[in-house]
């Protein structure tokens, strides 16, 4: 019987990290090596191995791709706060464009196929949707510039890879402290707060386990170049709270429109990004859930916790 092959994913304790390893887990066809900086924070511990990992460590990220001799790298750990990279820049370099160079080093020296997560924010939002081939990045942020120069690096490099692009990922996990705009729009309402939502931003907003598949789906093809991996729909924020509110049957009248003027936030975002996925779908045969699909599968996960 043929080997199988082996796959080492980094930032295992996040939400694309865990619903990676849970989705690899169900699938059954590959080995894998979850890593994280500290300890691991995954509930079911079986059927993989968990290495602690720092990519801003050079010598340690070397140290344990050589050892693993993994054939597929997903690199999922970033610092992803925007208004935190706009303040905190040189961590933000740190953990978003040196880790990239250590990771790519030891990649090449291994041979190792190389994913990795990008974002619609390396674009100024004036020409959204965008495609992977003729969209010209432009970031308003540091995060944005950050993930740019990580795409840069990866350009360069001489070892096979992909990078997924990806907007707004929702979902949750046990345990996970991060919130999302339907878990916040479903909270407020539920309390009987008003809440204020933008009707002047575009997004096309991704379930965690959609860009997990798209990551799985490159993997097991050994897919190259640029994809966008994000939910089928361009939707403003109001429009996802209104379905949200909609889907839980709460009061859509404390939901009231704004636009981005009106937040005072530290960092610029682009007015209107979202992704065409045609070349996704009919390259790996991507097939990603409607944001409507996605709040019913958020509200079945929210029950079994």
């Amino acid at each position: 019987m043929q080997n199988k092959k082996k796959i080492l994913i980094t930032g295992s304790n996040g939400l694309l990290g865990q619903k990676l390893v849970k989705l690899l887990k169900e699938k059954g066809d590959f080995d894998f090596v979850a890593t994280a900086r500290g300890n691991n924070r995954i509930q079911d511990k079986e059927g993989f191995i968990f290495k602690p990992m720092d990519v801003t460590d050079k010598t340690e990220v070397m140290k344990i791709i050589t050892d693993e001799q993994p054939d597929y790298v997903i690199h999922t750990a970033a610092m992803t706060n925007v208004d935190q990279c706009e303040i905190e820049k040189e961590s933000c370099t740190l953990l978003n464009v040196n880790a990239v160079e250590y990771l790519i080093k030891a990649c090449e020296k291994n041979n190792v196929h190389f994913t990795h997560l990008s974002t619609d924010f390396i674009f100024d939002g004036t020409e959204g949707p965008y495609d992977e081939e003729s969209a010209i990045p432009k970031p308003l942020s540091y995060y944005g510039e950050s993930k740019l120069k990580s795409e840069k690096i990866i350009f360069k490099s001489t070892c096979d890879w992909a990078i997924v692009r990806t907007v707004l990922v929702y979902g949750i996990t046990v345990g996970m402290s991060r919130s999302n705009i339907i878990l916040w729009v479903k909270n407020s309402l539920e309390e009987g707060k008003d809440i204020h939502v933008v009707t002047d931003q575009f997004r096309s907003p991704t379930l965690a386990e959609d860009l997990a598949m798209g990551c799985y789906l490159i993997v097991k093809q050994h897919a190259k170049g640029i994809y966008n991996i994000s939910g089928k729909e361009v939707l403003t924020p109001y429009k996802m709270a209104i379905k949200t509110a909609k889907y839980f049957k709460l009061d859509e009248s404390l939901i009231h429109k704004t636009d981005g003027f009106k937040f005072q936030q530290t960092a610029k975002r682009p007015s209107k990004t979202g992704f065409i996925i045609e070349k996704a779908k009919k390259e790996l045969g991507y097939k990603p859930h409607s944001f409507d699909e996605g709040i019913a599968l958020l509200h079945q996960q929210i029950q079994n916790q």
